[in-house]
């Protein structure tokens, strides 16, 4: 596939765990050295892709954000990054997060639960993030994202669904998660990360009962509203996944070479303040 000069993988994870202990309250732990930032940058060069957007793990780090806040001020400018701190963060850590470069924060419905967003403060938490000048970044699946989906489009956020909201490949495009999914598209305020069908498919690889859900995506939200991101470095799973393969399904998902350019660099560089240079 013919990559742009500029390419941005919008969804990955860093460990340092020699400079950045674990979390010792961390369950699952990833391997000892999953995937330093120098590894990750070998990765990049090798295949064509120029910057990055890191979200700070769960798995090992739980709350603490110091390893990917480290590498996104090491890197020159390559990465951009997001914060992943407790559902009851603090105004005061919001300013911090905000001070050391982060963009936004993610919001994981799977390790936090349903209530931090459909709660009683799951409203004013986004306006909060909001407020701070943040970004909100959200993690679902199946179903869990048309309960909240009424609260995520009466808010002013900037709003990015992880992994094409992980649908249940079973159910089609219909299901009521996928769904509210596509709605979110009318806002005009939220994003998607075309990313992991590894995640969510049923399939082993190259997991093509994914493949209509990036496609259902791509024309709800146009390529101007959707990034790609690889997850690397596919901690948590139980089958071998290689970086080229998941880059080469965009072309799948997207197979005119200028929707590809934009979902790669134009709406990277607009969402996520990616430098040209």
């Amino acid at each position: 596939m013919k990559l742009p000069p500029r390419a941005a993988d919008c969804h990955l994870h860093v460990f340092d765990p020699d400079r950045f202990p674990y979390d010792p309250a961390a369950s699952p732990r990833p391997l000892k050295d999953p995937g330093t930032p120098t590894q990750f940058r070998a990765v990049m060069d090798s295949h064509g892709i120029t910057h990055a957007l890191l979200v700070s793990p769960w798995t090992g780090y739980r709350f603490d954000n110091r390893c990917t806040i480290d590498a996104v001020r090491r890197s020159g400018g390559r990465f951009r990054g997001i914060a992943r701190p407790s559902p009851h963060v603090s105004d005061k850590e919001l300013r911090q997060l905000r001070k050391a470069g982060m963009l936004g924060i993610r919001i994981d419905l799977l390790t936090d639960g349903m209530p931090v967003l459909a709660g009683p403060e799951g409203p004013r938490l986004i306006a909060r993030i909001h407020d701070h000048g943040l970004l909100v970044q959200i993690q679902s699946e199946k179903d869990l994202l048309a309960e909240v989906a009424p609260i995520l489009r009466e808010s002013q956020a900037q709003i990015v669904i992880d992994h094409c909201g992980r649908p249940d490949p079973a159910k089609g495009l219909n299901q009521p998660g996928f769904k509210a999914l596509l709605q979110l598209a009318d806002t005009g305020r939220a994003a998607v990360k075309l990313s992991g069908p590894f995640r969510f498919s049923h399939e082993a690889f190259p997991y093509r009962d994914a493949d209509p859900y990036p496609k259902a995506l791509l024309r709800a939200f146009g390529p101007e509203n959707c990034v790609w991101g690889s997850d690397w470095p596919f901690v948590m799973l139980d089958s071998r996944i290689d970086y080229g393969p998941c880059l080469d399904a965009l072309e799948r998902w997207a197979p005119k070479e200028a929707d590809r350019r934009c979902i790669l660099w134009d709406t990277p560089k607009r969402l996520f303040g990616f430098a040209s240079r």
